[in-house]
């Protein structure tokens, strides 16, 4: 027997949970308040890394081990390449890295000490040991999305429904009412709009807003960028974070000390002098012969206590996955899994 789910929110969680419920066999009805997908939601961008290695918790090592698992069987559900599995390198103390050669030996996880003089152009901590976990990767973001419409837009239990924003949730019907007045119901309610899931629910979340910078690497470069990992806790300070080229995407940088907490999407942050600060963070060994191309303000939502995503039960059969960001998008799969569980076990 079928259920009808109404997913609000078209980003990464919204849309892997409704392509979960659809193939199991739900009826499901997706909303958006632009485009589906939506180049403005924090879901769409170039790329996002992906890894599992957390060197001081050997149980987030093992659910990011699952999500990497997860992401595997999308791309053969979809039918499109969008993982580009060429590593990721992260620089830590040899303290954790001693710890953390012990959590992949535990887990499973392939882990190697990577060759210290093998990442040139790029700057670490002095000091560090540097981890290369080579199942890990980056996630063409925009297309995964994108692979993901392509595939609801052709299953029969879908509705898709772009330009349609939510201006109400009544999370014990549970049902949504849209901003031309129109009230949809449903057995099972899932609230993912990110940022802006604080306009709809009352979730505890903190917001936070981080400039990246995109560049071109210069030709002599290019071929080795081309083929080069993630690269995570990088620069002098260990704060930086690196995506490479490859699949029609550019060079990504970003620092910690470019992510600022917020209480609004929208305002008249400079943000040409938080992409100055992202250029001049060190992590490139030479910044001036990279090209600018462009810089984007982002905004992710976290759980204040722990810093990541929760997904919060708020009624009956009304769920929330406020947070956004990298983490969110990681972790989505796992996400859109433990709502079908759910809507299983309500079933049951």
């Amino acid at each position: 027997m079928y259920r009808q789910v109404l997913v609000v929110g078209a980003g990464a969680t919204g849309l892997l949970t409704a392509i979960r419920c659809a193939a199991a066999g739900h009826r499901v009805t997706v909303l958006d308040r632009g485009p589906i997908p939506n180049p403005r939601s924090t879901s769409f961008d170039q790329h996002r890394a992906i890894r599992a290695l957390d060197p001081d918790d050997p149980a987030a090592t093992a659910v990011a081990m699952a999500a990497h698992e997860r992401w595997l069987a999308l791309e053969a559900l979809l039918g499109e390449r969008f993982y580009r599995r060429v590593g990721v390198v992260t620089a830590v103390s040899p303290e954790s890295a001693a710890r953390a050669r012990a959590i992949a030996a535990d887990t499973g996880l392939p882990l190697s000490v990577a060759d210290p003089e093998a990442y040139g152009p790029v700057r670490f901590p002095d000091g560090t040991v540097r981890l290369l976990e080579p199942d890990a990767g980056v996630l063409l973001a925009d297309r995964v999305l994108r692979a993901a419409v392509r595939w609801l837009s052709r299953h029969p239990l879908v509705s898709l429904r772009p330009w349609q924003p939510v201006s109400e949730v009544d999370c014990d019907a549970p049902a949504a009412t849209t901003a031309r007045g129109e009230r949809i119901g449903a057995d099972v309610l899932l609230v993912a709009t990110g940022p802006w899931s604080r306009d709809l629910v009352e979730v505890p979340t903190v917001l936070y807003r981080q400039t990246v910078v995109y560049l071109r690497p210069p030709e002599d470069l290019a071929r080795w960028w081309e083929h080069a990992p993630g690269i995570g806790r990088a620069g002098p300070d260990g704060r930086s974070w690196v995506i490479p080229p490859g699949g029609e995407t550019l060079l990504k940088i970003s620092t910690a000390a470019a992510c600022r907490e917020t209480t609004v999407l929208d305002d008249d942050d400079d943000e040409r002098s938080w992409a100055g600060l992202v250029l001049n963070a060190g992590v490139l060994a030479e910044p001036a012969r990279y090209p600018v191309v462009s810089a984007r303000r982002c905004h992710y939502a976290v759980d204040p206590h722990t810093g990541t995503g929760a997904l919060t039960r708020l009624g009956p059969a009304a769920w929330a996955r406020a947070a956004s960001g990298g983490d969110g998008f990681r972790t989505a799969p796992l996400v859109a899994e433990q709502i079908a569980d759910t809507l299983t076990a309500v079933l049951a």
